[in-house]
């Protein structure tokens, strides 16, 4: 049965990613190591696929809480990343948010799809899986108060 109102056009995935940056001089960005493939061993930002019922929010949310163990206050959106090949899995389109810690607050501790986690430099990055060099680029302007 055909739903009403629907196209047969292709429709891209969703996902989401969560820049944590520590708070200071020197910030600090929370990174996981992928288990699994597309880019398995890889440090990644936090995220993954939001789920058909829920918002954006509520999927970076539930995504942070289950490869991090972290829940945060704020959450500010921070870009959409649609490049149609940003991921090699298929066209998926990414909505990244920003939240700031302090460091010695949190507890992060690797869950779900990451291997492990670890907090890094967020000018000097270690090599990262998809385009979250591009990602990370962009918070690090908004931090700056360079937008967008």
């Amino acid at each position: 049965m055909t739903k009403k109102y629907t196209y047969d056009y292709p429709r891209p995935a969703v996902t989401v990613d969560i820049v944590v940056v520590t708070r200071g001089p020197r910030p600090r960005v929370l990174l996981i190591r992928r288990k699994h493939g597309p880019f398995a061993g890889w440090w990644a930002i936090p995220g993954g696929f939001v789920e058909m019922d829920e918002t954006l929010e509520a999927a970076a949310r539930r995504e942070l809480k289950e490869e991090t163990g972290l829940s945060v206050n704020g959450l500010e959106q921070l870009y959409t990343f649609g490049d149609p090949g940003r991921d090699p899995r298929g066209r998926i389109i990414a909505v990244a948010y920003l939240t700031q810690v302090h460091e010695k607050q949190v507890r992060p501790q690797a869950g779900d799809d990451a291997g492990e986690v670890g907090w890094f430099s967020l000018q000097r990055p270690p090599a990262l899986a998809f385009d979250h060099r591009e990602i990370l680029a962009r918070a690090r302007r908004r931090l700056r108060g360079n937008h967008p």
